[in-house]
């Protein structure tokens, strides 16, 4: 069954620098559980308890969060190789923190969280690499988090937006990006309502600052994006960056 999904651990962060020879003796001692679920089918519901950290193999999930008021807040959307539920693992509570639920038909491997981090029998280098790149995991993740405040911090929606797509542009150094979220998803990213984003990107579109067909968004003035997001040094890289995909966020207008 884990044969199956051999082209997939590659591209998972937990298993950089494991050879898939000893990959298949990490698995030996972690006994990773894999499920199937439907589209729109809950995978974990915040305050269930904990059942191992979360590895998307096939399809894609929303992983999301309500606040006190009960609004949905999107935190990221895996893809295949990536994780979720690695802050639970080892945040003491056993529960899950986060609501993940199917995108789309998908599956999903989950590893027991004390496996990964403790030492296995035959005390091999590969496991101590597992540790190592958990560890390198949860520095990305406070990063990802600090730019979620950063979004959230922004007053003004043009303010959101704007810096928004920059960040998009510095990764990719495409004035052309095509968005995998739904205008729904990126509304509660970032913490805003459906109807105030769609017209808010409007006025920018009459404006002449960006353009939008479908799944693509032009960025046509990046100089007005700065200006209004209030990034006057913002630079930026033509070299894509190693951000977790989860960050990727956008929309289809």
């Amino acid at each position: 069954m884990i044969n199956k999904w051999v082209k997939v651990f590659p591209q998972c962060a937990l298993f950089k620098d494991i050879s898939p020879e000893d990959l298949s003796l990490v698995f030996g001692c972690l006994q990773p559980k894999i499920q199937s679920y439907e589209k729109n089918e809950y995978v974990t519901i915040a305050g269930d308890d904990f059942t191992g950290v979360g590895i998307v193999l096939a399809g894609e999930v929303v992983v999301s969060k309500e606040n006190t008021a009960g609004n949905r807040i999107i935190m990221a959307v895996n893809s295949p190789g990536e994780l979720f539920g690695e802050i639970a693992a080892f945040s003491g509570e056993g529960v899950w923190l986060v609501t993940v639920e199917a995108r789309e038909a998908c599956t999903v491997m989950f590893l027991p969280a004390g496996k990964i981090v403790s030492s296995c029998e035959r005390s091999c280098a590969s496991h101590q690499q597992l540790i190592v790149n958990m560890l390198h995991i949860f520095s990305d993740k406070a990063r990802v988090l600090h730019r979620k405040v950063e979004y959230l911090a922004i007053k003004s929606l043009r303010g959101k937006i704007s810096a928004f797509l920059l960040e998009h542009y510095q990764k990719t150094g495409n004035d052309i990006l095509v968005m995998p979220l739904k205008r729904n998803e990126l509304a509660d990213f970032l913490n805003v309502t459906r109807p105030a984003l769609s017209r808010e990107m409007s006025r920018l579109r009459d404006e002449g600052v960006i353009d939008f067909q479908r799944d693509a968004i032009k960025i046509k003035s990046v100089d007005t994006l700065k200006s209004i997001a209030g990034l006057g040094d913002y630079s930026v890289t033509k070299k894509k960056e190693t951000t977790p995909r989860g960050l990727m966020l956008s929309s289809r207008f």
